[in-house]
């Protein structure tokens, strides 16, 4: 029996996102979706649900970024997504993240016309966070990918046959 894997694009931040609002020049941004009826919260639980290989990687993040002082566990906040403190949260659009001593970091999670996108926006605040972005890049976009993916899978099953 063979799987069929959802489709995922990568895309431009949809219209609308208040992630707008962080964006400037030289900062990171993109933008994955899929078709899916999830809401943004159900989407972003689900994107917050590391599978084991995602799990692994973070936790080898934490160790070797221990030492820099940078964040493992997010700031303390009443709602939170994963280790993320949740900023804004409408009925389309649920934003979360947190500055740190070397980039600040959202995500945005969107729900639209059957679609869902997870947008990832960075902004570096030195060298050192220029460089654990462009380490970390090709993690984040298979992490990305396959959140998206997950979220497809997850509607798919809550829509039924």
């Amino acid at each position: 029996m063979s799987r069929v894997l959802p489709f995922v694009s990568k895309i431009e931040l949809p219209p609308g996102s208040l992630l707008e609002a962080y964006r400037r020049p030289g900062d990171f941004l993109d933008c994955y979706a899929v078709s899916s009826s999830l809401s943004p919260r159900l989407a972003a639980e689900e994107i917050v649900r590391f599978p084991g290989w995602a799990q692994a990687l973070v936790a080898l993040r934490n160790i070797v970024t221990a030492p820099f002082g940078l964040s493992a566990d997010g700031p303390e906040a009443e709602d939170k997504l994963g280790v993320f403190p949740v900023e804004h949260e409408t009925e389309t659009e649920i934003i979360a993240g947190f500055d740190d001593r070397h980039l600040d970091f959202r995500v945005s999670v969107m729900a639209h016309a059957g679609r869902v996108s997870l947008a990832t926006w960075v902004r570096p605040h030195n060298l050192g966070g220029r460089l654990y972005l462009a380490l970390i890049m090709p993690f984040h976009i298979a992490i990305a990918r396959d959140a998206v993916r997950r979220v497809a899978k997850v509607g798919d099953e809550v829509d039924g046959p």
